[in-house]
């Protein structure tokens, strides 16, 4: 009756050591490191880095705990060291030996702080919470998206298509934008019966109708809602990920960038202080080139000859040498989209689409150009790197291909500079805020303290009222806390103070649970019910009030979840697994340390429990406490 069967023991005492196990690397703090990240869009961060890190710092005798190679969010590599001093010295070493060229450099080495905890538990990603910005200190960006303008590019694009499509069929009339509708006029009736016949078929992301006006009778298109609502998300997703990329020249270890809402998106840099440096580099724009190739140079002699007038010397991939003319054909304004395909022959490739502008452009350029070398080149800081050389096999338009790319994470990685290489649609700062380090650790402190004396309130009036149960209760509620912060480690959850808050309250609520059942079983004592039968009646009787307490709170911490945003959502997130872990810790926890403490008596003449006070008209049978 008030006894567990050994597994059930096994399977509690297992739980609580892997809560320790997620729960401890919280308390060993930081490290002093260096993370190395790439500074250009056309250098990539691979594992062979990892040698020529180790070979620089070895060579220079600067003692380092350990190198690894990481993927996530993007390929970096991280080098830890014991002391400040050997991370400072090492910075400036690393700089030289794999950045030769310090004018232009490949890659950032910046200084970083990374988990101190032991390396056999991050093998089992056993890893601390991340800290927010209350906490660590660092800069809050909310960046609005122009969604309007996401569409109305698209439509403009989209108009130059049709035009072409209806030029490519011999029908005459003019393609108008009037807001985000594209009207088309053409001369008859038979002519508008082929151009809509001719549109549907080849724009099917757009609804073309017929309607009349006073002037005759023209054809209306309109984006598809599921046309609509993928630009939006492509714009929202391009964003996220170029913001990304230039997010990383910061060294930040754990940036946050994520949508919130429809068309917003929210930059969390921690341990960050310079606004004016980041919203610099958010804020840049970076550019898209088409130029020919000067083929008057001849290939390997790039670096030795004379570079002619009117074109420039630039470096493709790992520093191949490419000389283009000035001239530019056509700049990224004019890219709408790029995806990574397959050509006829089941190759890899990149399709890219031009505005009608730039399509037109690219065709006049390209007619007399076919089996010459054309180049694409993304400018940042001023700078430009090769991002592809193709041969022009035939005349090209508003719609061309890229083949020959080899592999299809060299199509995906082009089409995804193309697409990246600027801002899909722009973007407006809202709100930005500025959190210091010695505020976050302030908030640090007395969000422990506050916690750390409620949890101490709540053990004294535990132990003193309900005498042993209530320090079992006590104890459970402590395992409660562990698997909660364990939970959140495991999660790689961001720890605010709305977090912090969330956690006093789960300590309230769970306590409350042990209340239920203790003053339950203090009623059955009263009844005249056996201690052994008040235990197991207490504990079984009080669930399903605990369960239906316990389970209407958290469907209003799903709803804040659900309806929240920002610092609300992650007090929701705390607050429903602080309910989960709760109803465990009270119930099944508590009750093994019971019954492993009463369960095994023969004869259960009494139970702490304190004072158990009966009615006056009743005989005194008081329980010993």
């Amino acid at each position: 009756m008030n006894r567990y069967p050994l597994w059930k023991y096994i399977l509690v005492a297992f739980v609580v050591a892997l809560g320790l196990l997620y729960t401890v690397p919280n308390f060993f703090g930081d490290q002093a490191a260096i993370q190395i990240g790439s500074n250009k869009a056309t250098v990539k961060v691979d594992p062979g880095m990892v040698e020529r890190v180790q070979t620089a710092l070895e060579t220079a005798k600067i003692n380092y705990e350990n190198v690894t190679f990481d993927l996530s969010p993007v390929p970096t590599v991280r080098v830890r060291f014991r002391s400040n001093d050997e991370q400072a010295q090492a910075q400036k070493i690393l700089e030289g030996a794999i950045n030769p060229d310090r004018t232009d450099p490949n890659y950032i080495v910046s200084l970083t702080l990374l988990p101190a905890s032991p390396a056999w538990m991050t093998r089992l990603h056993a890893l601390p919470m991340n800290l927010g910005l209350d906490l660590r200190g660092g800069v809050h960006l909310l960046l609005q998206v122009d969604m309007k303008g996401a569409v109305d590019k698209r439509v403009k694009s989209t108009s130059g298509e049709v035009r072409a499509a209806m030029r490519k069929e011999n029908l005459r009339g003019s393609v108008t934008v009037v807001g985000e509708n594209i009207e088309v006029r053409v001369q008859d009736d038979a002519a508008r019966a082929k151009a809509l016949n001719l549109l549907k078929d080849q724009f099917t992301d757009m609804q073309f109708v017929q309607l009349n006006a006073s002037d005759g009778s023209k054809l209306v298109g309109t984006l598809t809602p599921a046309a609509i609502k993928q630009i939006q998300d492509n714009a929202i997703s391009q964003n996220i990920l170029t913001l990304n990329r230039r997010v990383n020249e910061l060294g930040v270890a754990e940036p946050i960038i994520q949508q919130q809402g429809a068309d917003r998106i929210v930059v969390q840099l921690a341990g960050v202080s310079n606004q004016a440096e980041v919203e610099k580099i958010i804020g840049r724009t970076a550019t898209l080139e088409v130029r020919m190739v000067d083929e008057s140079v001849i290939r390997g002699t790039e670096l030795s000859g004379t570079v002619p007038f009117g074109s420039e010397l630039f470096k493709q991939g790992k520093g191949v040498p490419v000389v283009l003319r000035k001239d530019v054909i056509v700049t990224g304004d004019s890219i709408t989209n790029a995806q990574a395909t397959f050509d006829e022959n089941q190759q890899p490739a990149v399709s890219i689409d031009l505005t009608s502008g730039g399509g037109n452009v690219m065709r006049q350029s390209t007619r007399d150009r076919v089996g010459k070398l054309m180049a694409i080149v993304l400018f940042e800081k001023n700078r430009g790197e090769v991002l592809s050389v193709a041969t022009i096999q035939e005349e090209l338009g508003s719609r061309f291909r890229i083949t020959n790319m080899g592999s299809t994470e060299a199509s995906n990685e082009l089409a995804l500079l193309l697409r990246a290489g600027s801002l899909a649609a722009p973007m407006e700062i809202i709100e930005t805020r500025t959190v210091g380090p010695s505020l976050g650790a302030e908030n640090i402190k007395k969000g422990f303290n506050s916690t750390l004396y409620g949890f101490a309130a709540i053990a004294i009036f535990m132990m003193a009222y309900y005498l042993l149960i209530g320090a079992f209760s006590v104890i459970a509620l402590g395992i409660n806390v562990i698997l909660l912060i364990a939970l959140l480690s495991l999660l790689q959850a961001t720890l605010t103070l709305p977090g912090i808050a969330a956690i006093a309250l789960t300590l309230g609520m769970a306590i409350d649970a042990n209340v239920l059942i203790n003053e339950r079983i203090r009623e059955e004592l009263r009844n005249g019910a056996k201690p052994a039968d008040a235990l197991n009646t207490g504990f079984e009787k009080a669930w399903a009030t605990i369960l239906d307490s316990n389970i209407t709170t958290l469907i209003a911490g799903i709803a804040l979840f659900a309806f929240g945003s920002g610092p609300v959502r992650g007090f929701a997130v705390v607050h429903c697994l602080g309910i989960l872990t709760s109803m465990f810790s009270a119930v099944v926890v508590a009750r093994a340390m019971v019954n492993l403490y009463y369960g095994g008596r023969k004869k259960l003449h009494s139970i702490s429990i304190g004072q158990v006070w009966k009615p006056a008209n009743t005989v005194n049978t008081e329980i010993k406490a």
